[in-house]
């Protein structure tokens, strides 16, 4: 297949258009308020029965997402290697899509009498997105040329902040403003109008995967034996040693394994810290997420233009640079609008790390494309690992010290590490 056609870079940056809305619809935006509202009792206490079991709303949510990752954790490497082994990639990529979009559909039957069931879906939802990213993300270095990689990397995720923000802004105007839509106040008070937002990110998702599916390279039909279901454990402790004969590659891993574990701690817990410490209402807490979703978009493209005129790793330093200032000037934050310039920033450089992490990977790739299904498996896998670790160790240090802003030090360090670590990797045009 020839490399750099717009019209399959076009499409196969779709999916980012048609995945994220669910990052920022169900994990950030609008899922949590209404599943905090749906499981608090009328007690105020919001103690949930879950399969028989009482647990804290907070603490259920907390292990419905750890759930989800765990589960990606431990099925990537049998998923990867089955997509690799039979060449069926585009087959998983679209089951764990629809897994995900019925998912989402199926959040629209939530509510107090469907808690824990619903909680399910919502772990199924996150392992559907995880699991179609891992092969989505591995279409990449046989799509494009090494020198376009950083620009169509950027693309795709500035496609998913744009489609995301627009289903955002229908949804909040739904909620908002339901008279608009032939609805009315109380459905926005019931809980109906966050439905119908779980039930439009569900259609959305499958509905914009279809032009990723059909013009992605088709599968190949390759044997297959169910006695190979368990090699992708093998397979990904042989990719682990191969680390041993390819440096700039472990070296960009432990990187980027420390500096990820600060950037999504900042996604998952900004929320927390705005209404925790600073009290800001719901309404501004909505616009910040906007005000990232939306500055992120340039953000994207930004780095790529780091990325081409000084390289690679330096622009990931120079990102990563920026990054160790947003914990810094949170811990002296007071107010709001203080808040929303942090915000700003986060925005700026959140789409510029992702974006140039994953192209700086790809490049780091060996020439043949036979095993990059179980290389992105391992650096989902260490995406998933660093989220679960870094939220873990920031509300350790807050639990220790009773003072979240403790935490935010934590963050410092762990942005300077990873700072210090890419400096080992040259930034020039990177081989193997």
């Amino acid at each position: 297949m020839k490399k750099n056609n717009p019209k399959i870079i076009n499409a196969w940056c779709m999916y980012d258009w048609a995945n994220s809305v669910h990052n920022l619809v169900i994990i950030t935006a609008i899922f949590p308020i209404y599943f905090l509202a749906t499981t608090k009792g009328e007690d105020g206490l919001g103690i949930v029965n879950f399969f028989g079991f009482s647990l804290k709303n907070t603490t259920l949510y907390a292990y419905a997402v750890s759930a989800g990752s765990l589960a990606l954790v431990i099925l990537n490497p049998i998923l990867t290697s089955l997509a690799d082994m039979s060449g069926r990639r585009k087959i998983f990529m679209k089951f764990f899509c629809y897994l995900g979009s019925l998912s989402c559909i199926y959040l629209y039957f939530f509510s107090k009498g469907n808690i824990s069931w619903s909680v399910v879906a919502f772990s199924i939802s996150l392992i559907g997105w995880g699991g179609s990213v891992v092969f989505y993300n591995s279409y990449l270095p046989e799509i494009a040329t090494e020198d376009r990689v950083d620009r169509i990397s950027a693309r795709g995720f500035a496609f998913g902040y744009v489609g995301s923000v627009l289903l955002l802004i229908f949804n909040l105007m739904m909620i908002q403003k339901p008279e608009w839509f032939g609805l009315t106040m109380a459905d926005t008070k019931s809980g109906f109008t966050s439905r119908i937002a779980f039930l439009t990110v569900g259609i959305w998702w499958a509905f914009f995967a279809q032009i990723p599916f059909y013009f992605l390279p088709k599968d190949s039909s390759n044997s297959f034996q169910k006695s190979q279901l368990f090699k992708g454990y093998a397979d990904l402790l042989d990719i682990v040693k191969s680390l041993k004969f390819k440096p700039l590659i472990a070296k960009f891993l432990s990187a980027y394994f420390v500096y990820y574990m600060g950037v999504m701690t900042v996604i998952y817990v900004a929320a927390i810290f705005a209404k925790d410490e600073l009290n800001i209402p719901q309404a501004g807490l909505i616009i910040t997420l906007l005000l990232i979703q939306i500055v992120a978009i340039p953000g994207s493209y930004l780095a790529s233009i780091l990325s081409e005129k000084f390289g690679n790793t330096i622009a990931l330093r120079i990102e990563i640079f920026v990054w160790m200032f947003v914990p810094i000037f949170a811990y002296f934050t007071t107010t709001a609008n203080q808040f929303y310039v942090i915000a700003g920033l986060v925005g700026l450089v959140m789409g510029g790390v992702q974006s140039l992490s994953r192209s700086t990977f790809t490049k780091l790739l060996p020439e043949t494309s036979e095993n990059n299904a179980k290389f992105f498996g391992m650096y989902d896998i260490l995406e998933k690992t660093a989220t679960s670790l870094g939220t873990f160790l920031f509300g350790l240090v807050a639990q220790l010290t009773g003072d979240l802003r403790s935490s935010l030090l934590f963050l410092i360090i762990v942005f300077v590490i990873g700072f210090l670590l890419l400096m080992r990797i040259p930034s020039k045009k990177i081989y193997n």
